[in-house]
């Protein structure tokens, strides 16, 4: 079938809430009139400067090393896939104006805009994606979203180094045409190609600097916005692109993302003026916000969890199930949401929401338990296990947020009132926190969270398969990777089933502890687009040609 510029067709599920990762959540965001500010010679016309509150320092803005939503966010603005989400959650198209697709489902020819550019004028064509794609499976490149490509024939053999990358299914047929053979029907695919880790690469700028590409100075990108400043511990500042396909429909000359981790600071920022837009609202604020700046106030859905992660690599969590199943049983999500974080979020049971389509996943039983019997299960469990009386000490590691460090004090409480167990808790800047996770040898438990790629389960189940770069517990199961082959080569309505059956995020060896249904400060999916009523900021009255 085929797809115009419009793309009416191309609905990946009918609900579509947004392309972000686990369990529903809310989007809380503040946005007054964006700052404009003066330039030198008084007869220019205002530049027109968004300010944007970011979060965290991105660690990258190498779309294969990138991984937090504050670096995908930037990444949203500065470069454009073949597709992006669109306002209702589905894949419309982006930097190609047409796809056609094959009546099996398995072979996907796109064609690229006419106009569009690189930063630098050059053109976009089908070997930049090529270039790319081959690049973000090529095991050298440790790219930890190599895995979003596994739908594409040969991609699972050239990320477990048994293949070259130029058996990759995906060929140039001319400048302007891409074709991608699948390895199966992937119903979710254009959804897939909206994520940064698949948008194209100026294969001019790689060639020269292969390690320092995406800096400013080096970068060239193909989104309304080109990057051309960063201080670290700052902020980074991306200025319009004029090159970009669609910069007429662009009204704003430049964004600036500050990079301020506490939610309490950044929200300072902006009441004072120095921020137009911020994602970060502290908690116990959220009732006086809605109260007395309900005008400034907006709220949307998101698919997100925010977790607990256990190392199984190392002690206590590696070879004790009924620690992690205890663990997990005594934390009072409810209490959690209702008491801690009080912003709307849901109690999570599992990595993947309710919501996602075509989807239920199953709970475990003791969910629906009151929480003393709960609590007996959990000390029943230990005391089989001969650790009720000397339960081990354990120490919970977190990114620095009041948020965080109020939901890492409730957990411990938990777990000392109910399991005597003692943890200490450790807060560390969001990169070491990382950096601590990746190495595997320090962490016990850690903070994390998830936003779905895209509206359908497999963007959650997918992280807890072997192998899998954001598979931060490092659980591993091949009953599991078994019945996620199988799932993802079924139709739609048969793969939910059988991944549902009885194997779900939480149900996987509890790997991870499931806390809320995650109140995030970003969109994931949308660039700019999940603080404003506009479809995206950057580029302001943006519409499909």
């Amino acid at each position: 079938m085929k797809f115009g510029a419009a793309f009416p067709p191309l609905r990946v599920h009918p609900i579509g809430l947004v392309a972000a990762a686990l369990l529903v959540a809310l989007v809380v965001a503040l946005i007054t009139v964006m700052s404009t500010r003066r330039g030198i010679a008084p007869a220019l016309k205002e530049a027109v400067i968004l300010r944007r509150g970011n979060g965290a320092e991105p660690e990258s803005l190498d779309p294969h090393s990138a991984r937090s939503e504050a670096a995908l966010t930037v990444l949203r603005d500065l470069y454009e896939g073949l597709t992006e989400i669109g306002p209702d959650g589905t894949p419309v198209l982006a930097a190609a104006d047409q796809c056609v697709i094959s009546p099996d489902g398995l072979i996907y020819r796109f064609h690229l805009r006419k106009l569009a550019r690189w930063s630098n004028g050059e053109p976009v064509v089908a070997e930049d994606f090529v270039a790319a794609w081959r690049r973000l499976v090529d095991p050298r490149t440790g790219a930890q979203y190599a895995q979003l490509l596994a739908p594409v024939q040969g991609a699972s053999a050239i990320t477990q180094g048994l293949a070259a990358v130029t058996t990759l299914s995906a060929h140039a047929a001319d400048p302007a045409t891409l074709v991608v053979q699948l390895a199966h029907p992937t119903p979710y695919f254009l959804a897939i190609l909206a994520h940064p880790a698949t948008f194209p690469l100026n294969r001019t700028m790689l060639g020269q600097h292969p390690v320092g590409f995406a800096k400013p100075g080096t970068m060239v990108s193909n989104g309304a916005f080109a990057l051309t400043r960063w201080d670290f511990g700052s902020h980074l500042v991306a200025t319009r692109n004029r090159w970009y396909w669609n910069d007429a429909a662009n009204h704003i000359d430049g964004v600036e993302y500050y990079s301020i981790p506490d939610p309490a600071t950044e929200l300072r920022a902006f009441r004072s003026g120095a921020l137009d837009s911020t994602s970060a609202i502290p908690g116990a604020q959220f009732e006086w916000i809605r109260r007395h700046m309900g005008r400034e106030l907006h709220v949307a859905p998101q698919l997100a969890v925010y977790y607990l992660g256990l190392n199984l690599r190392q002690a206590p969590f590696a070879k004790s199930l009924p620690l992690r199943q205890a663990l997990s049983m005594v934390i009072d999500r409810e209490r959690l949401v209702q008491a801690v974080t009080a912003t709307g979020e849901s109690a999570a049971y599992s990595f993947v929401p309710p919501q996602t389509y075509n989807y239920s996943p199953p709970l475990p039983e003791y969910a629906g338990w009151p929480m003393a019997q709960r609590i007996a299960k959990a000390r029943r469990l230990l005391a089989d296990a001969g650790i009720l009386e000397s339960p081990p000490a354990i120490e919970l590691r977190y990114n620095s947020s009041e948020l965080h460090s109020h939901i890492a004090i409730a957990v411990a409480r938990m777990w000392k009132e109910a399991l005597g167990v003692e943890t200490s808790l450790r807060a560390e800047e969001f990169k070491v926190l990382l950096q601590d996770i990746d190495r595997g040898d320090v962490t016990q438990v850690f903070r994390a969270s998830w936003l779905a790629d895209y509206d359908d389960a497999y963007s959650f189940l997918q992280v807890l398969q072997s192998g899998f770069g954001i598979n931060l517990p490092r659980y591993s199961s091949a009953a599991y990777d078994d019945l996620l082959a199988r799932a993802a080569s079924r139709p739609p309505s048969r793969a939910a089933a059988e991944c549902g059956a009885g194997h779900d995020g939480r149900s996987a060896g509890h790997s991870s502890l499931f806390l809320r249904r995650q109140a995030s400060g970003q969109r994931a999916g949308d660039g700019l687009a999940g603080q404003l009523d506009e479809r995206r900021l950057q580029q302001a009255t943006r519409q499909e040609s």
